[in-house]
């Protein structure tokens, strides 16, 4: 540089001019990685000039935190701060595919676990070991009593949504999903260590009571965490498919729980199985437990959620803000009861009215549902898959309006008392749950924002068990008992009828902002 170049003020301008030109052309920094000065390094050695270069070292300086005067000679040399001051998106971390299936999996596969080993009990055992004073006179009311046991984890299911749709969309969805699994596993260990009515007369059904509500606490907080650690991390395109991966559980759960009793059943004769038998299924859960934990502990939080913490999207009142959404929540209760009325008719009442009235043993029962459990895991895929492709709304429209035709057969099949209808019954029931209970991983998610889709999602799902499930063994029971058969189709179709109407209203929500 010349003495002339040095007195002319016109220079060090053109020249930062140019820089600055050469900046403007250069890819925006918050697309770049790591931090955001190299590009004004590149900018400055564009220009080929020592007062350039100069200027890129301020701009180093600037980046690293320098004092004012420095950042007042750096702004001298012509460099433009805020381009220095852009930083990069933070990184999250995503788990692989297969660590996002087995963590969303292992809770509800417990869950159900938990729940059928209850159901076979409750249909089985319970009604002798827990109202033995009713069963001598009545052994069918003291069935329909173990059946109102089984009740209470349902109406407890909401306080639990409540409670852990709080800290799952205050602190995250890991967390509270540990917990909940923790609270599950707990309670349904503890059930198997109770006394019987011979040992603590009434009380023993109160503390029956009271680890079936812990239990129903869990449980309503399992679900709706799985869902979202699955949906949460799924592309756009497959998020029903992902949804489906908690929704799987249920048959796992399901097949283990009716293997380990069928094998007890098999291998020990029946007064060992009323005396301590019935107690091993619930012992063994705590197995199920360990890896759940382990597998739990070790997941990422969901980038869904770690994008909206970052960007202060939570919220610290979840469930008042969660009262602007009072639509969607009916809606989604009214659209998941049926599957609940599925579940336990086909899975509870049935296993009790083909023992009792069919003629059939407990083990010929228990491995007809084993072998029609198969049609439910299939057609929870179908049903994603086909969400993934045409939407979730004709999905579960399709699905709801086979179960009404499934209703009008259902009553025939019963009243034929032989095992071909009875398996029709179970694996066409089964084919129209699994319809329409996989894609409500996606759904019920989809229905609500972010910052209350934990509360959201787990409300909806845990009040359609009240309303679809809690009492389906009882209710059923109740109508064949004083209706006939005929009777149980009327119930079938009545809740697959709400379901389409609550569908009417509906919106596809196959495509929507998943992050907001």
């Amino acid at each position: 540089m010349n003495d002339q170049q040095q007195r002319n003020p016109l220079f060090g301008r053109g020249k930062a001019q140019g820089a600055n030109a050469q900046m403007r052309g250069a890819k925006p920094l918050a697309s770049m990685p790591q931090l955001g000065m190299k590009p004004a390094l590149a900018g400055a050695s564009a220009a080929s000039a020592p007062a350039t270069a100069s200027a890129g070292s301020a701009s180093v300086k600037l980046a690293v935190g320098q004092t004012p005067a420095t950042a007042a000679a750096t702004a001298a040399a012509g460099v433009a701060a805020p381009a220095v001051a852009v930083s990069a998106k933070p990184q999250v971390k995503r788990d692989s595919t297969l660590e996002v299936m087995v963590a969303s999996m292992i809770g509800t596969a417990i869950e159900f676990y938990d729940n059928y080993c209850y159901s076979i009990a409750a249909a089985s055992y319970f009604g002798l070991i827990f109202f033995t004073d009713v069963a001598k006179s009545d052994p069918v009311l003291a069935t329909l009593l173990a059946f109102v046991t089984f009740a209470v984890s349902f109406l407890a299911r909401p306080f639990g949504s409540l409670l852990f749709g709080h800290f799952g969309d205050r602190l995250g969805r890991k967390k509270t999903l540990v917990a909940a699994l923790m609270l599950m596993g707990t309670a349904t260990f503890c059930v198997g260590l109770l006394p019987g009515y011979d040992v603590l007369g009434p009380a023993a059904v109160v503390l029956l009571c009271v680890c079936r509500a812990c239990q129903g606490l869990g449980l309503a907080g399992e679900w709706s965490g799985a869902a979202l650690v699955a949906t949460e991390n799924a592309p756009a395109d497959k998020r029903a498919l992902f949804g489906s991966f908690p929704n799987l559980g249920a048959p796992i759960g399901f097949f283990c729980a009716y293997g380990v009793n069928l094998l007890l059943d098999t291998l020990l004769p029946a007064d060992a199985m009323v005396a301590w038998g019935w107690r091993i299924p619930f012992l063994l859960s705590c197995l199920l437990v360990i890896v759940g934990l382990v597998v739990r502990m070790r997941m990422s939080e969901t980038p869904v959620f770690q994008k909206a913490a970052a960007e202060n999207r939570t919220t610290k009142t979840p469930l008042r803000d969660l009262v602007h959404h009072w639509r969607r929540l009916v809606l989604g209760t009214c659209t998941m009861s049926i599957t609940y009325t599925l579940f336990y008719v086909l899975g509870t009442w049935s296993l009790s009215y083909g023992v009792s009235t069919l003629g059939f043993t407990q083990q010929q029962y228990l491995g007809m549902q084993m072998i029609s459990v198969f049609f439910f895991a299939g057609f929870i895929l179908v049903g994603c898959l086909t969400a993934d492709k045409r939407g979730r709304k004709p999905v579960l429209v399709v699905g709801n309006v086979c179960t009404v035709l499934f209703a009008l057969v259902a009553p025939m099949l019963l009243a034929a008392h032989s095992v071909l209808s009875v398996m029709v019954f179970l694996c066409v029931g089964f084919a129209c749950m699994g319809t329409i209970f996989g894609p409500c991983g996606s759904y019920l998610p989809e229905l609500f924002p972010a910052k209350v889709r934990y509360s959201g999602a787990g409300l909806s799902y845990n009040l359609a068990a009240i309303t679809g499930g809690a009492f389906a063994p009882t209710i059923a029971s109740a109508l064949v008992m004083n209706f006939g058969i005929q009777s149980l189709g009327w119930y079938l179709g009545g809740m697959a009828l709400v379901a389409l109407v609550a569908l009417a209203f509906f919106r596809e929500s196959k495509d929507v902002d998943f992050e907001q």
